[in-house]
């Protein structure tokens, strides 16, 4: 587990691609001049920096090691900064970023067998996480759940499915909220409880989760209630949005 205290800076990216890969999901791809001195561990985050705005932050899909940076973007036209930052990344101009952020990541191999629970575009940090893993030939299982509120914003539902068809130490437990959405062979249960069923030893597992606040929270306090030790939770929500 690393600390991730090495410090931001700024770069300017080159933006190579950015395509459409749901309806209101944008996956980027940055490539940096300068890439084989810029380091992060898998799991970190960076911030695109405009001009006249505050810094908007996203999780690094890729691996450490890929020549590319990619980014998993949520935006609609109601989500005005996010827009914005789809808009500068489209305008063929390169954009200013900061990197690395975050402290909830991987500088090395657990020793432990991993959860790994995304909510929405959470699932780009645990693709970090995951391509890192499969990279450094990790060997305890991994358990990777991804919840959605209907199955169509599972937009990379088919990436994690080849994981855990390919890679034989990752399960992977698609999540649905939608309980009126009977045509789609998922899980349709809240995903915390589909996490509580897992059957996991919560004494012996690493947990790294990745969505809104009340959704890590409420897994944290179900998980820790059930014998997690609170020193193996690990989330960026910890850090930037404290409880009090």
């Amino acid at each position: 587990m690393a600390s991730g205290n090495n410090q931001p800076r700024e770069h300017q990216a080159r933006v190579v691609d950015v395509r459409s890969i749901s309806h209101d999901v944008y996956q980027v791809e940055l490539e940096l001049p300068d890439r084989e001195q810029v380091s992060f561990y898998a799991g970190q985050y960076l911030s695109v920096n405009l001009p006249d705005a505050d810094p908007c932050y996203f999780s690094i899909a890729s691996s450490p090691s890929a020549e590319h940076i990619e980014l998993q973007i949520q935006a609609s036209p109601k989500w005005v900064s996010a827009q914005k930052v789809i808009d500068a990344l489209t305008s063929g101009e390169d954009v200013t970023v900061s990197l690395p952020n975050g402290k909830a990541c991987l500088a090395s191999l657990p020793e432990k067998p991993l959860l790994l629970v995304a909510a929405g575009t959470g699932f780009a940090q645990m693709k970090s996480l995951v391509e890192y893993l499969r990279e450094n030939g990790f060997s305890q299982p991994v358990k990777l759940f991804w919840g959605v509120r209907r199955h169509e914003d599972m937009y990379l539902r088919s990436l994690a499915q080849q994981w855990h068809d390919d890679w034989s130490a990752l399960t992977f437990v698609p999540v649905v909220k939608d309980d009126e959405d009977n045509d789609w062979e998922g899980h349709h249960e809240p995903l915390v409880r589909a996490v509580l069923a897992s059957g996991m030893d919560w004494q012996n597992v690493e947990v790294h989760a990745s969505g809104s606040p009340t959704m890590v929270y409420t897994l944290m306090d179900a998980l820790l209630e059930h014998g997690l030790p609170e020193q193996a939770f690990f989330s960026d929500v910890l850090e930037y949005a404290p409880r009090t």
